[in-house]
């Protein structure tokens, strides 16, 4: 796939809409820092690092700009991208305008982060900002809700690796003596397991090329159902329907989670040559997003109708080898993922561990508590595996404060006194919008959720 070109030599680092990889990434390459070289602006790759010698931060910096181009900021979607054709068939085709609408806030949103950014050039991270806004309590605010978001997109992901392993690998048997897992379980577990020892490795950059994934993975699902209405024999003529207002709240969970990337704005901010083209690329990227989203959602609701998949990958004729290939690429990603996603729990936990305790000690304890982690995401993703309303949930719960709520809270604190009244209107209104949507889409999806569950466990 070509490379977009970057306005201005300004290259947005893989804009994570349904997940945080650059966070895990740019954190991964500056966790090589050690104390004894801050004070001299170099990276110390020695001891701590496992890696003997030394190399300028700005060296780093340009390492991990050379690994974001403008085209990870426009078209790293992975889960959203998968859920945008059902949600629209079971929201109406009116809802699109809910998906433009929440894109154009979004957009905004990003901006009043930018805004937040250049007020203190110290500022790292999404934590910080909420630090700078509210002090020590919203720095807690905002780490919770990070965190919270990366936890539930990796139990999405696993959920999206078991569903369409299923596919993958129909027609297989799997038995294990003793354990009471079906076939899909079983491969599951295999899976998560192959990818688990990623969670022990210290430095992370040499993976970080693996979070580009998901633009291929975007890439791949677009292009297959293009392929499959061109020479799939499936007939794009299923009628789509108006509106459906008892929907609305469930799915908007799933357009706003498609649009979640703002906790990595901070690095990608940092990233740039010139952080006042912030904006100017934001409008850009989240432009090019919400055209692909609307055109692959109407796409595959007039493909498939009421019988779309939540993953628009399951709907697909499984004898086709576009088919084939857009399945694999589903599965491999997320297991790609999950050392990249873990990297801020990661680092976060060894930066809290005495420094009495030796590099490799923390590296076991960082190793343990990641794989733990890794089986819980497991064991959730498989005793609740409803991937729309797990995905839903987590936009409606968290992605909205991180992407609506919070930075226009932000900014009204950074800007008081001096904020219009208009502009303190418009963002207040948003607030309200966006608790208003998440209230709803929690209630709703968290409904659907419960009822699943029952159905599943009553027959």
């Amino acid at each position: 796939m070509a490379k977009l070109p970057c306005p201005e030599s300004n290259c947005l680092s893989h804009h994570q809409v349904a997940s945080e990889t650059v966070h895990g990434a740019n954190l991964a390459l500056r966790q090589v820092k050690c104390d004894a070289c801050i004070e001299e602006n170099e990276v110390c790759k020695c001891d701590n690092g496992g890696i003997k010698g030394m190399v300028k931060t700005e060296d780093v910096d340009q390492q991990a700009g050379a690994n974001s181009s403008f085209l990870h900021a426009v078209l790293n979607m992975s889960l959203g991208q998968l859920s945008t054709p059902y949600a629209l068939e079971n929201g109406g085709w009116a809802s699109v305008l809910l998906l433009v609408g929440l894109g154009v806030i979004c957009t905004y949103s990003s901006h009043l982060l930018g805004k937040c950014l250049e007020r203190n050039p110290n500022t790292q991270s999404y934590a910080d900002i909420g630090e700078n806004a509210f002090g020590r309590k919203g720095r807690v605010l905002a780490a919770t809700f990070v965190y919270l978001e990366i936890f539930m997109v990796l139990v999405s992901y696993t959920i999206s690796l078991h569903d369409n392993l299923i596919t993958v690998f129909s027609g297989t048997q799997l038995k294990l003596p003793g354990a009471n897992l079906s076939t899909s379980q079983l491969i599951t577990v295999i899976a998560v397991l192959l990818a688990l020892p990623s969670l022990w490795l210290r430095d992370l950059s040499s993976i970080s090329f693996l979070s580009s994934g998901g633009i291929l993975m975007s890439l791949i699902i677009f292009t297959s159902v293009v392929c499959t209405a061109i020479f799939g024999g499936v007939k794009a003529n299923h009628s789509i329907p108006v509106l459906h207002v008892k929907k609305i709240p469930a799915i908007s969970g799933l357009y706003i989670f498609s649009y979640a990337g703002h906790i990595v704005f901070p690095n990608l901010y940092k990233a740039m040559k010139d952080p006042s083209k912030f904006t100017k690329v934001s409008i850009v990227s989240f432009v090019s997003v919400t055209a692909l989203y609307t055109a692959l959602a109407f796409l595959g609701a007039k493909l498939f109708g009421p019988q779309v998949n939540p993953q628009i990958t399951l709907s697909m004729p499984q004898h086709h080898f576009v088919t084939k290939i857009a399945l694999w690429a589903t599965v491999l990603t997320p297991m790609t993922k999950y050392a990249l996603e873990f990297a801020p729990f990661a680092i976060q936990l060894e930066h809290n561990l005495p420094d009495s305790l030796s590099s490799r000690m923390k590296l076991i304890i960082r190793g343990c508590v990641g794989s733990i982690l890794l089986l819980v995401i497991l064991s959730l993703a498989l005793s609740v595996p409803y991937f729309e309303h797990v995905l839903s949930l987590t936009g409606s719960l968290v992605s909205v404060c991180i992407c609506m709520i919070l930075p226009c809270a932000f900014y009204i604190k950074l800007s008081w006194p001096q904020i219009s009244k208009h502009l303190l209107m418009l963002n207040l209104s948003l607030i309200a919008f966006g608790s208003l949507l998440g209230v709803l889409g929690t209630i709703s999806s968290a409904k659907l959720l419960i009822k699943s569950l029952l159905r599943t466990h009553s027959t």
